[in-house]
């Protein structure tokens, strides 16, 4: 069993691993399941100009798990009508905004409250968990648009867990797959597309949170475990000095991430977060870090099973039909949507859309 409170015992533990040392000033890099809750303000402001008909919504920081993530509720304030909606599949709570034809700024201001903590979940079944009904086994299970389980999902799945005898050791024979053989691209946009059906047919398995853990889901599908992305944002720095890891001011405006969590009987979800694990190799300083650096390694063990509260949960939810839109479903909902006179805004591109996050640590 990998214990998440002593992974580390010191910055010393890895450095005769070789490459660059741990974080100046970093903690052990181990997670606890009964840590502190911290509470974070997520505001985001929306100003459009514009005299068309204009649609926004904004997804609400309303994912619930009495371990680790405690909404606290959602206000807003604009010169629009708007209300709370509820996605009918996955619960996922959206605020709805919507401005007649007329001259004007259209403006509003979204704020989310939510409590979080760190999660570590130990790698063995311990009878810790309630099994999941049928129903939520069957919606972890099935394909979405983005993230398929037949062809060569399934194919690529099949090969990685063959001979996995446990629940446990597929899991973390997929984890450790994506680890070695996909790659953080830059120059991806946003968190990447999160089509892992694409993603397998390019010549790299590459892309951002989106793309690696939406494949380890559609991997774990595919191999019969239930599996979930939970889409979310960064909102402050991470205690173990990982600059790729957290936020460095108040504007998190880009700082959207997804982790992937897996179902293992006996001990209930498990995060795995391959693509950070890509993103330290990636980012962390001096940067481009081999695979044996020791900084790699802290995260490589760390993230599987354990993930950092410094990060608040949206929703799980996929193909979202945003109530009122005159588009297609959209395959996650992790940033802002909007539309002005039927045509879809580009989510992706905050300064034109004309939205902005800010995040800050309020008392509990």
């Amino acid at each position: 069993m990998l214990d998440r409170r002593n992974f580390l015992k010191s910055a010393a533990s890895v450095a005769a691993l070789g490459g660059s040392a741990l974080p100046a000033g970093a903690d052990p890099f181990a997670f606890s399941d009964d840590g502190d809750w911290r509470a974070y303000e997520i505001r985001t402001i929306v100003e459009i100009d514009s005299t068309e008909p204009t649609h926004v919504w904004v997804p609400a920081a309303s994912f619930a798990d009495p371990l680790w993530s405690r909404p606290l509720g959602t206000d807003w304030t604009g010169n629009s009508s708007a209300e709370l909606v509820r996605d009918p599949v996955y619960g996922a709570e959206i605020v709805k905004l919507e401005w007649r034809a007329g001259a004007g700024l259209r403006c509003a201001e979204i704020v989310n409250r939510v409590a979080t903590r760190d999660r570590s979940v130990p790698l063995a079944a311990g009878g810790r968990a309630a099994s999941l009904t049928s129903e939520q086994r069957a919606l972890y299970l099935k394909p979405t648009a983005l993230i398929p389980t037949d062809g060569v999902v399934k194919e690529t799945s099949d090969r990685i867990v063959a001979g996995a005898p446990t629940d446990i050791a597929k899991a973390s024979a997929i984890y450790a797959w994506l680890v070695a053989n996909t790659e953080r691209i830059a120059a991806t946009r946003g968190c990447g597309s999160g089509d892992i059906k694409a993603m397998l047919a390019a010549e790299k398995l590459g892309g951002k949170c989106a793309d690696i853990n939406g494949l380890f889901v559609g991997l774990a599908r595919a191999a019969g475990l239930p599996a979930r992305d939970l889409y979310g944002i960064r909102v402050a720095p991470s205690r173990f000095g990982y600059k790729s890891l957290g936020v460095g001011s108040a504007d998190v405006t880009k700082a959207q991430h997804c982790r992937a969590d897996v179902w293992l009987e006996g001990t209930g979800w498990t995060p795995m977060d391959a693509a950070d694990v890509r993103k330290v190799m990636l980012e962390e300083p001096p940067k481009n870090l081999a695979a044996d650096d020791p900084k790699v390694a802290a995260a490589r063990e760390a993230l599987i099973g354990g993930c950092e509260g410094n990060w608040v949960a949206f929703n799980c939810a996929h193909d979202v039909a945003l109530p009122g839109s005159s588009g297609a479903p959209v395959g996650f909902l992790m940033y802002p949507e909007g539309e002005v006179a039927g045509v879809r805004l580009d989510c992706l591109e905050p300064a034109a859309f004309r939205y902005r996050i800010e995040a800050r640590e309020i008392p509990i």
